[in-house]
């Protein structure tokens, strides 16, 4: 078998297995919530631990790819990832599953920035390009089955399945691995930035804690006001110690450049609007739609869809014919389109009204898929590769943290205003505890309190649908203003369109 193919596949099956196991999750929360008596903040803690502890690392990682050796890096990615894999499995509260989620980001964190140096290091040229698409096509596929898997495992077998599924997968990439892969490293990479790594990670992980508690301790708390300070102090101390490092962790001379800026706006903004939905939509469709975890996650299919085909598509016929920019804005744009239309159907409560336009924002969610990493990375230089896809990743993942948190509250607070709404002389106290029972999946307990203030158990399931729409509107919106900022920031000449290239090439 070709060496470069199995390279390939080195590189893109563990972005396989981080997106199929936080898609597995994702469809996984509710029976996690319900068999660890999980509330509302602990289940959003099962997804932000791990994407936080992501975020926090991918760009370390990156650095130490490049100093100790990519290939190495990969290994001890894969075999951290896998071992908390089994860990999360086995996990007999939330707390010991919740730190281990974090455990396995730092596992996911290691393996995709090492895996995206190799592609680039291994790759040039039009081989690149083919290479990203491929890359790209993998994590679709990851996107698009991790609901459906998730679903058929959680109902068959149970979500401690969502977990060690990873175990074969790892065990068999750690070997593969070893036999393929060449070790590559950046030969002045010598030394690791401790500051810039602590700063960054104290920024995420206070920014996500001050999100997530808002909606239980209340916005004006002092801890949430205190967290949200010192959130703000650890990314100006981030950006001041990056600043005078002689070989940063991430370098903002690059920043400077409008099509690299431009390229990672877009990046956060898909990761922030569409990839965070992925989440939401199979908690509407089990706990406002009522639907089971198999079908729940088979309903997620088309709309993922679009993650895995049109990667192909574009490279195959559009890239070779149009910039860069227009690709991201066109994106942006389709992504935002299907979110707001999406967004005036919720309240129909009809699967098919919803899907649909989020089947246009899953066209667009496909071109970004492809082409984000891309773009960035054309303005970037072979040697400083491991950086490059460090930023990248954690572009990405941040914008999961930062959305996931703020679009939870965005959630949280629909759900507790149609509370207010059908209950509207509620106390503080019932409109919590009601709240909170819907969003953390328990309609039982939900819909026996609304029938206490004698409002129709049933309403409890259309709440949740307010908080949705909600959600969907503000990430419409978030879509359109990075659309915007892509398209006056990204130079068209320096994504002008490649060579002609046709499917399977």
């Amino acid at each position: 078998m070709d060496r470069r193919f199995l390279i390939l596949l080195c590189v893109s099956i563990p972005s396989f297995m981080i997106n199929l196991d936080a898609n597995i999750v994702s469809v996984s929360l509710p029976s996690i919530a319900q068999t660890l008596h999980a509330d509302f903040g602990a289940t959003e803690w099962v997804i932000s631990a791990y994407t936080l502890a992501f975020a926090s690392l991918v760009m370390p990682g990156g650095a130490l790819a490049d100093r100790f050796g990519r290939k190495r890096l990969l290994v001890t990615g894969l075999a951290v990832f896998t071992l908390a894999s089994l860990i999360c499995g086995a996990a007999s509260s939330v707390t010991v599953l919740n730190w281990a989620r974090a455990v396995q980001g730092t596992g996911a964190a290691l393996q995709l920035s090492a895996a995206l140096a190799i592609l680039s290091n291994e790759f040039q040229g039009k081989h690149r390009a083919k290479a990203f698409a491929f890359w790209g096509s993998i994590i679709g596929i990851g996107i698009m089955l991790g609901p459906v898997a998730g679903g058929v495992i959680t109902q068959m077998l149970g979500w401690q399945w969502a977990f060690y599924v990873n175990l074969p997968i790892g065990a068999a990439m750690i070997a593969l691995t070893i036999f393929t892969v060449n070790e590559s490293r950046d030969p002045k990479a010598n030394r690791i930035d401790v500051m810039g790594v602590v700063t960054l990670a104290a920024f995420l992980g206070l920014a996500t804690y001050a999100l997530i508690s808002g909606n239980h301790a209340g916005w004006s708390s002092q801890p949430v006001l205190t967290s949200a300070f010192c959130a703000a102090v650890a990314l100006v101390a981030f950006i001041v110690v990056e600043r005078i490092q002689e070989r940063p962790m991430m370098d903002f001379t690059y920043f400077i450049r409008p099509t690299y800026l431009g390229a990672n706006i877009a990046a956060v903004a898909y990761a922030a609007t569409f990839l965070t939905m992925l989440t939401y939509l199979p908690f509407f469709f089990q706990n406002g739609l009522a639907f089971g975890p198999m079908k729940a996650g088979a309903l997620m299919l088309p709309l993922a869809a679009g993650l895995f085909v049109v990667p192909r598509l574009v490279t195959a016929y559009v890239e070779h014919r149009v910039s860069g920019r227009l690709l991201l804005v066109v994106g942006l744009i389709l992504v935002g389109s299907g979110l707001l239309i999406a967004s005036t159907q919720v309240g129909t409560m009809s699967y098919l009204r919803i899907a649909i336009p989020m089947m246009l924002a899953s066209i667009g969610a496909g071109i970004l898929n492809g082409q984000v990493v891309k773009v960035g990375m054309t303005v970037i230089p072979a040697d400083r590769a491991g950086m490059a896809s460090g930023v990248s990743g954690t572009m990405r993942f941040s914008g999961i943290v930062i959305g996931f948190a703020a679009l939870g509250a965005v959630f949280f607070q629909g759900i507790t205003s149609g509370v207010g709404n059908v209950i509207p002389f509620a106390g503080s106290d019932l409109l919590r505890e009601i709240s909170s029972a819907i969003g953390s999946g328990e309609m039982t307990a939900a819909a026996t309190l609304l029938q206490k203030q004698g409002v129709a158990g049933s309403v409890a399931r259309e709440i949740v649908g307010a908080g949705l729409h909600e959600v969907m509107r503000y990430a419409s919106m978030t879509a359109f203003v990075a659309a915007i900022a892509s398209h006056w920031l990204i130079s068209p000449a320096e994504t002008a369109p490649s060579g002609p290239r046709r499917l399977g090439n």
